[in-house]
């Protein structure tokens, strides 16, 4: 049965004008198929971001870039101060503990249940940790994405919402300070799609996260976007806030909205 959620207001979170993601004149193709031709845009700490785009825009490989999933042709992509385009291996992975990637399909090992889902992310990276501490991280997480309940079963079990729910728990199990969110509601129904989107605000919310969430779900970009950005063309075309898109001179745009 779905319980019915509470609406939850925008964050009051402390916003600066200080980037934590920066992305200058990013440029890649794929043979003949140039996607992104200088694409140029910041995050702020503490912000969350969506990226707009017709499907084959480039939405996708931004992020993917901005992890080192694909490599740049051309361009700068400070993450926390640091040009990733100019680092080695070994320092590419030291930053990329601190972000969080969502899948669209959550990616978790379907012959793990929940626990060990999240219990082989977190051993992988604190080989420390006392199986007591592991099963307490394990629990707080699951908690804060409310399916607590879910430890044991197999993914097989869950439903889209569920799964996706997991994915995120697997994700902030790190503690990342950068979430990217690549079609966090495809697939929901429509009552899921606003729990989902709710839970993105919660977590920003609590974790203090800065994130880009890439989406067509215009309801949801409305509900989680500080700002937006629509990729044409293989650059930014335009950014501002939902209400000032909107509301844009521009025939475009404005077709994102109707």
């Amino acid at each position: 049965m779905i319980q019915e959620t509470t609406t939850i207001a925008p964050a009051p979170i402390s916003k600066t004008n200080s980037p934590v993601i920066e992305i200058k004149e990013l440029y890649k193709s794929f043979g003949k198929n140039e996607v992104l031709k200088g694409v140029t845009f910041s995050v702020n700490k503490g912000e969350n971001l969506v990226v707009l785009g017709k499907s084959g825009s480039g939405k996708s490989i931004t992020i993917k870039c901005l992890v080192g999933l694909v490599v740049a042709d051309e361009g700068e992509i400070n993450v926390f101060g640091t040009d990733i385009t100019k680092i080695d291996i070994a320092e590419l992975n030291e930053i990329r503990v601190r972000i969080g990637f969502l899948f669209q399909n959550a990616a978790l090992y379907d012959s793990m249940s929940v626990r060990e889902n999240l219990g082989f992310t977190l051993k992988r990276h604190a080989k420390d940790l006392s199986a007591e501490e592991l099963e307490n991280q394990i629990k707080d997480v699951l908690e804060s994405v409310g399916l607590a309940e879910a430890i044991d079963k197999m993914p097989s079990e869950l439903s889209g919402g569920m799964r996706k729910r997991i994915g995120l728990a697997r994700t902030l199990i790190l503690k990342p300070e950068i979430i990217l969110y690549d079609e966090p509601t495809t697939g929901l129904d429509t009552i899921t799609s606003r729990e989902i989107s709710e839970l993105l605000l919660e977590i920003q919310k609590k974790h203090k996260t800065s994130s880009i969430i890439i989406t067509h779900d215009m309801a949801c970009a409305k509900h989680t976007a500080d700002r937006l950005v629509i990729l044409k063309d293989g650059v930014i075309h335009t950014e501002g806030t939902y209400e000032e898109l909107e509301k844009s001179d521009d025939e475009w745009v404005r077709s994102f909205f109707i």
